[in-house]
């Protein structure tokens, strides 16, 4: 699992986990993480933590990100990006607390 990138940006990052099956793009609306493009929705149970990535921004020390990549019990993979820190979405932030990290197979 990584958690810090070597020399990769957020979009080598996603693009990386993309080529992997990581395809579908994810948000956490309310309670709940949802697919973009095929407007499933999930409970935190219903979904795992394949890996995560995290990204300082280059000139200013408060741009950094993280991007995970999530797998369904029906096997969708997909990748979720918030902020890290202090500009964290508090809705991302809960969701994920109640997520288990399993590396993948």
């Amino acid at each position: 699992m990584a958690t810090e990138t070597d020399d990769q940006t957020l979009a080598s990052a996603i693009d990386d986990l993309a080529r992997r099956g990581f395809t579908e793009s994810l948000a956490v609306v309310g309670n709940e993480l949802r697919t973009t493009k095929m407007q499933k929705i999930f409970r935190p149970d219903e979904v795992v933590i394949r890996e995560y990535r995290r990204f300082e921004g280059v000139s200013d020390p408060d741009d950094m990100s993280i991007v995970y990549a999530i797998e369904t019990e029906g096997g969708i993979r997909g990748t979720l990006v918030d902020a890290y820190g202090v500009y964290a979405d508090p809705a991302v932030s809960a969701f994920l607390s109640k997520v288990p990290v399993r590396r993948s197979r």
